[in-house]
């Protein structure tokens, strides 16, 4: 299979660079091949949809230079996004579907819920209504968590 435009949703984790690493293997040799991170600030419903969330759009652009720099430093051009929305799963679909990507590839770090490993809720939603092939890259769990 050949990916051409890829989408990595950026969340802030371990995950985010290895995944970015990825699409760019993903992407060597094609010239015409386009990545493109997003992150998604959740605005709470109390709140107007284009509130100003300085602190949140400030951490974002942190997240999104950290993982694209690398990436641009290899020569390849990522192009970033930040978007505001109710929920993270459905933006990230929009976002795939509105940049016509054939490719979406999630970092997912080790996390736990109630004791077992857990996908959240933007993984599972993602899968169900991506528009194109989704890959997982799974974070190993690191030896010593932090408590």
């Amino acid at each position: 299979m050949e990916f051409n435009r890829i989408l990595v949703p950026v969340a802030g984790t371990r995950a985010d660079e290895a995944a970015m690493e990825l699409a760019c293997s993903l992407s060597r040799n094609k010239k015409q091949a386009e990545i493109f991170a997003v992150h998604v600030i959740p605005v709470d419903r109390s709140l107007p949809l284009d509130a100003e969330i300085s602190t949140a759009v400030d951490r974002a652009e942190d997240l999104l230079e950290q993982v694209t720099s690398e990436a641009e430093h290899k020569g390849y051009d990522v192009d970033s996004d930040i978007l505001q929305a109710r929920e993270v799963g459905p933006a990230v679909i929009e976002e795939a579907i509105s940049k016509k990507v054939d490719l979406i590839l999630i970092g997912v770090p080790y996390k736990k819920h109630y004791g077992e490993f857990c996908l959240g809720d933007v993984v599972p939603y993602v899968l169900k209504n991506a528009p194109c092939p989704v890959l997982l890259y799974h974070h190993p769990q690191e030896e010593h968590p932090e408590a």
